[in-house]
């Protein structure tokens, strides 16, 4: 599908960003992301939803634990909590790349760069709506894991867990806006959103128990979102209490993966006016 080029800026009609005020900044936020969210999110009808981020996960923590069992690599629990957190991923990696890549696709990327609003708050409302989509997505496989195939986590447990759910959904999906910020420079975003899928589901130790892993994949594993979520939620269902230096290191590179996609988005249109302005001279 072809991709709709940047539409040029200019210094006479670039706006500069401005820091809004904190009302203004929440209102751009919760307003700006639901709008984005309904524009740019492909899979928002409720076939594509149910299809694609419901069933799709489910099928698949069915398919490793029933693959585990026969391999005997670990028990249900490793392949049930592994594949709930990792659940989230695809609605978190891809919406986070549509938020960005899906304005230059449809071609509106240049009333964004036009915009006059400050671009921390504008691109973390982009990335809020795939947060709470994550969210709900390890929620249900949680709850169709334990009706179907067993799944007991102590009622003490569920605070954390849902905590830790929460930080491997944001990581996720700051991880999917740093991928989406290379859509402004590379015109296949998504075959970058479909190895780093893959990358999540070796890596993080979702299915492979990452003490099997060489010595360089498990250090690329340690830099990669879910990775502590997933050994933080095992140990809460297991009765060992919420890891505080898993957990700590979750939110670490999910605050990582942000600076990256913020710093990113910064460079790319700083480049673009900056080449629009060459063009015009």
């Amino acid at each position: 599908m072809p991709v709709t080029p940047m539409t040029p800026v200019t210094h006479a009609t670039a706006a500069t960003p401005t820091a809004p005020a904190g009302p203004s900044a929440l209102r751009l936020i919760l307003v700006g992301g639901a709008l984005s969210y309904r524009a740019l999110f492909n899979w928002t009808t409720p076939p594509m939803f149910i299809g694609t981020l419901l069933v799709g996960p489910l099928l698949q923590l069915l398919f490793f634990v029933f693959l585990g069992r026969e391999l005997q690599v670990a028990d249900d629990h490793f392949y049930l909590l592994g594949n709930a957190v990792l659940a989230s991923s695809t609605a978190c990696v891809y919406g986070g790349t549509m938020a960005i890549s899906n304005e230059r696709r449809y071609g509106t990327l240049g009333a964004v760069l036009l915009s006059p609003r400050h671009r921390t708050p504008l691109w973390i409302g982009r990335a809020l709506p795939y947060v709470l989509n994550g969210l709900l997505i390890s929620a249900f496989t949680l709850t169709a894991a334990a009706l179907l195939l067993g799944l007991r986590i102590p009622l003490g447990a569920l605070p954390g867990l849902a905590a830790v759910l929460l930080a491997a959904a944001a990581g996720c999906s700051a991880f999917g806006l740093a991928l989406g910020a290379l859509g402004l420079r590379f015109r296949d975003v998504f075959l970058i959103s479909n190895v780093a899928g893959s990358v999540l589901l070796l890596l993080t130790g979702a299915n492979v128990p990452r003490a099997a892993l060489p010595e360089g994949m498990r250090v690329a594993g340690d830099l990669l979102p879910l990775t502590h979520a997933m050994e933080a939620a095992r140990a809460l269902a297991a009765g060992g209490g919420l890891d505080r230096g898993l957990f700590g290191a979750e939110l670490l590179v999910g605050a990582g993966y942000a600076l990256l996609a913020l710093v990113l988005l910064a460079v790319f249109e700083r480049g673009s006016r900056r080449r629009a302005t060459l063009d015009v001279m």
